[in-house]
């Protein structure tokens, strides 16, 4: 045995309302992948602020014990002393500054009585470092013009450029590409064999297989149980998260219906600022009560697409959208709004809400002319649609005040869906519905989309995982460069997805 390098001994955390951790204990062996997994509000999170003195001494019950010595961490800035770094899901990059600055911010090396940077040596350790992690990255390049997978090495380069022991990784995978994801896993080998340990947090099961070494699975806020991965599979691990067995992981429900209700024609979508066309002549059905998932591989052009479908790119697009048989004009969301469609955004924190409101706020937002009563706001309107759907939906919260800042994401995701369902829209897209949220969330999601689809309502669903797009679509269509290479249909593997995706012709190309 290697020897634990980090217990948390009954650690125990409230806010109002809400008692996030219950008694919760956690052992972490030095040099391991620690996996902690369990649904979206869990208190996986939580869990990890406490570690790393986000939520400081005094505001918890409980000990940190690290290499036997109880710690009382005041802040951040106390746990990165003791050589523990956490990288979370939303980054903490500066876009202005380049990669160098980035990875060295409050940290650089100095000259001239140490008061100016020293930008040769700046860059030369960045360099250094990211040689080490095998990441050809330019250092001067500014992180606002790199993906947000390149962004997430940047990330983690800059907690490993400060000595640190153990690292924590919040949904390190959330918005890589497959590529990058075997760049950062080779990553996470190559520095645990060299003793440094890793506490992961993931949804995505066949990750926890491959990288890591003990699974902890907490539930509700208490220690379920920890086990090494070899004596795991996914079923367990599901069972353990959610305290039920699932029966089907994509609950799909066949639809039949032939009736046409969104038919586009010859879209095209072009970048604002560059004319680059992003989206390229693109033709295609959407048959009411049916879902129809589109697949492709990061950069394809299927945000692009319905972001241009739902107004987002104002005038910058050309071609033609019937719905029910008539020609509508789309230059705005609230022109999108007002047809009958909604789209779920893939950046639900960005685009989906407005973190700094209410549930109930957030709930009604998008169906203002819902809640008003002789022209005025009816407030007792607005709380029981807020009601409706935070109960229709299970969102964990201790009422419709709280703020969604403050909620899981899987929580977070749900609200978005509510507000798009108070629509009552008759074409519902939804980008990367899952992505970041556990299985039981799916579960709930794809529960949903039944629903929706047997009350006639079109579902379109991008989403990168493709077990997912199978599992629940009724035909698939396979996007490649701003182009729909094939459809698909029940019965479609990954193989053929792929075969598509990376740009292999059909006999027609929609």
């Amino acid at each position: 045995m290697k020897g634990y390098i980090l217990e948390m001994k009954g650690i125990t955390k409230e806010f109002p309302g809400v008692k996030a951790l219950d008694n919760v204990n956690f052992k972490v062996q030095k040099g391991e992948v620690h996996a902690l997994c369990g649904e979206n509000g869990a208190g996986k999170s939580t869990l990890m602020k406490v570690l790393s003195g986000v939520y400081p001494y005094g505001t918890y019950e409980g000990d940190i014990v690290l290499k036997g010595e109880v710690q009382k961490f005041n802040g951040i800035a106390d746990s990165e002393k003791k050589k523990i770094a956490i990288v979370y899901q939303e980054l903490a990059l500066v876009p202005q500054m380049t990669v160098a600055e980035n990875i060295y911010l409050n940290n650089e090396p100095l000259i001239y009585g140490k008061t100016t940077i020293d930008d040769e040596q700046l860059n030369y350790m960045a360099k250094e470092l990211l040689d080490r992690l095998g990441l050809k990255i330019p250092t001067n390049t500014l992180v606002g013009t790199l993906g947000v997978g390149v962004q997430q090495l940047v990330e983690i380069a800059k907690a490993l450029s400060k000595d640190i022991e153990v690292l924590i990784l919040d949904e390190p995978t959330a918005a890589l590409t497959d590529s990058e994801v075997e760049t950062l896993f080779r990553i996470i080998k190559e520095l645990k064999e060299k003793g440094i340990t890793f506490i992961i947090i993931t949804h995505k099961l066949e990750e926890i297989f491959e990288i890591s070494d003990t699974v902890t699975i907490i539930r509700d806020g208490q220690t379920i149980s920890t086990h090494p991965i070899e004596t795991l599979d996914e079923d367990t691990i599901i069972q353990k998260m959610v305290g039920r067995e699932l029966e089907d992981r994509y609950p799909k429900v066949t639809h039949q219906s032939e009736d046409v209700i969104m038919e586009v024609k010859d879209f095209s979508v072009h970048d604002p600022i560059s004319n680059r066309k992003l989206v390229d002549h693109v033709s295609f059905q959407v048959k009411k009560g049916e879902i129809l998932g589109i697949a492709g591989l990061m950069g394809a052009g299927r945000t692009e697409l319905v972001m241009g479908l739902f107004g987002c790119y104002g005038k910058n697009v050309s071609g033609e959208i019937y719905l029910e048989g008539e020609k509508i004009k789309i230059n705005s969301p609230k022109d999108a709004i007002k047809q009958g469609i909604g789209l779920v955004t893939e950046d639900r924190k960005g685009n989906g809400l407005v973190l700094g409101q209410s549930i109930m706020i957030n709930t009604t937002l998008t169906s203002l002319d819902r809640i008003l009563t002789g022209g005025v706001l009816d407030e007792n309107k607005e709380i029981a649609y807020a009601n409706k759907y935070v109960e229709d939906l299970k969102v964990k919260t201790p009422s419709i005040e709280q703020l969604a800042k403050n909620l899981s994401g899987g929580n977070q995701q749900k609200v978005v869906i509510g507000k798009w369902l108070m629509t009552e829209p008759k074409v519902l897209i939804l980008d990367e519905p899952t992505r970041g949220i556990d299985v039981g969330a799916k579960y709930e999601i794809y529960n949903l989309m039944n629903k929706l689809v047997e009350k006639g309502v079109a579902v379109v669903m991008i989403s990168s995982e493709l077990p997912e797009i199978i599992g629940m679509s009724d035909r698939i269509l396979v996007m490649h460069e701003g182009k729909f290479k094939g459809e698909l249909y029940e019965g479609a593997s990954q193989e053929q997805i792929m075969y598509f995706a990376t740009g292999r012709r059909t006999s027609h190309e929609c």
